[in-house]
């Protein structure tokens, strides 16, 4: 039997000592092992919609296997695939965009590890809200740098502020990230702020990039693109949430145009290529005829958040002042318990509901939060509150 917990026969490097393991990976194993049980899980853990990819997306797929199209392709992706992007863009946001700015990446994660490699020197500082996606920081570790984790709370709608930004710059710090909407608060940056940061960094010599990962799952009238704000700040997005497109390992970046030799470069060296068959199931992704049904699946998100809001506070969670986008609550345990991990193992062990401890997601107040994805039947969000309300009569 294999002992993982063995130490490593050779030294790691001094990178590796400051990546944290992802914690709702914990919980999903947990789970599984209760389920091999037979045990009735509900899991609220996971930040992966339950829906299928989309009919057109998969036919797509398939035309494209049955034309033998599965060879390297550019490094940057296909170029009927990045025009659609650019597409997309143009009809969402009003913007135009040079498709040769647009690099399709194996998921966002591909992108952002690009972006940290592109952008990050060792030692330099990287701004970044706390509570974050924490994969961001881990990012900045692997490649030296430092993560300046700014303390977020419901106050300022778990967002950075620029005076919080201005007073934690420092000599080395080379870069703010931010995300809108946010993993794990499901806030956003309004315009208004992003034009701020876009002022504030290019004043200070400042590198912007916007995770843009979950547009498209917003329940506001409005949500701004950087991409309106400057051409000069990166972006990152993905067609793993709105898209439904998990398992299909696609993402896509936008940089700045003297940026683009570079970023190919990397490109090249990291991953060589998008995977071929998801890149042309990907044009499908973006083509008008698909929308429909991904608008009907954001509105059945809009209404398991509707209710879920609601439930939770019945209950007694502490919430943010509002939930725009995503697919999570990121809400305070304060009345129930002052140490996150032990509440989720105890709601997961003993009650048979899966969530993540807010300590996967920073340091500031972490053991006072969980977060709840509502990526789940209304039915299994129903049968979770009544398990939670049992719970904690």
């Amino acid at each position: 039997m294999t002992d993982n917990t063995a130490q490593p026969d050779t030294p790691l490097s001094t990178a590796m000592a400051q990546v944290n393991p992802f914690r709702v990976m914990a919980v999903m194993q947990r789970a599984a092992e209760l389920e091999a049980q037979g045990k009735k899980i509900v899991h609220m853990e996971v930040g992966e919609p339950d829906f299928v990819t989309a009919d057109p997306i998969i036919t797509a797929a398939k035309l494209a296997l049955d034309a033998g199209q599965t060879s390297y392709t550019q490094a940057p992706g296909i170029p009927a695939l990045r025009e659609a992007i650019a597409r997309h863009y143009q009809l969402r946001n009003n913007v135009e965009i040079d498709p040769q700015r647009i690099l399709v990446t194996p998921g966002a994660s591909a992108g952002l590890m690009l972006l940290a490699h592109l952008l990050v020197s060792p030692g330099a500082g990287i701004l970044m809200a706390d509570p974050a996606y924490p994969c961001v920081r881990n990012f900045v570790h692997l490649v030296h740098g430092i993560p300046q984790l700014l303390p977020v709370s419901a106050q300022s709608n778990f967002q950075p502020t620029l005076d919080q930004v201005a007073a934690n710059c420092k000599a080395s710090t080379s870069g703010l990230w931010l995300a809108s909407p946010s993993n794990p608060t499901g806030t956003i940056v309004d315009r208004e702020e992003l034009h701020k940061f876009s002022a504030f960094t290019a004043e200070r010599g400042l590198h912007l990039l916007v995770d843009e990962i979950y547009h498209g799952l917003h329940y506001v009238d409005e949500l701004a693109s950087i991409v309106e704000v400057t051409d000069k700040a990166f972006l990152v997005n993905s067609f793993s949430k709105y898209f439904g497109m998990t398992g299909w390992r696609l993402g896509w970046i936008v940089v700045p145009a003297n940026y683009i030799d570079k970023a190919r470069v990397l490109a090249q060296n990291l991953y060589i290529s998008a995977p071929t068959i998801a890149q042309h199931a990907a044009i499908a992704a973006l083509d008008e005829a698909t929308r429909p049904e991904l608008e009907r699946r954001r509105e059945a998100f809009r209404q398991r958040r509707d209710y879920l809001q609601t439930a939770l506070q019945e209950l007694g969670f502490t919430l943010p002042p509002s939930v725009d986008g995503a697919f999570y609550i990121y809400a305070g345990i304060e009345h129930f318990s002052d140490n996150a991990e032990d509440f989720c193992a105890q709601m997961l062990n003993e009650h048979g509901v899966a969530i993540t401890p807010g300590t996967d997601f920073g340091d500031y107040r972490a053991q006072q939060f969980v977060r709840f994805a509502f990526t789940t039947s209304m039915d299994n969000l129903e049968l979770g509150i009544a398990r939670l309300k049992k719970a904690l009569a």
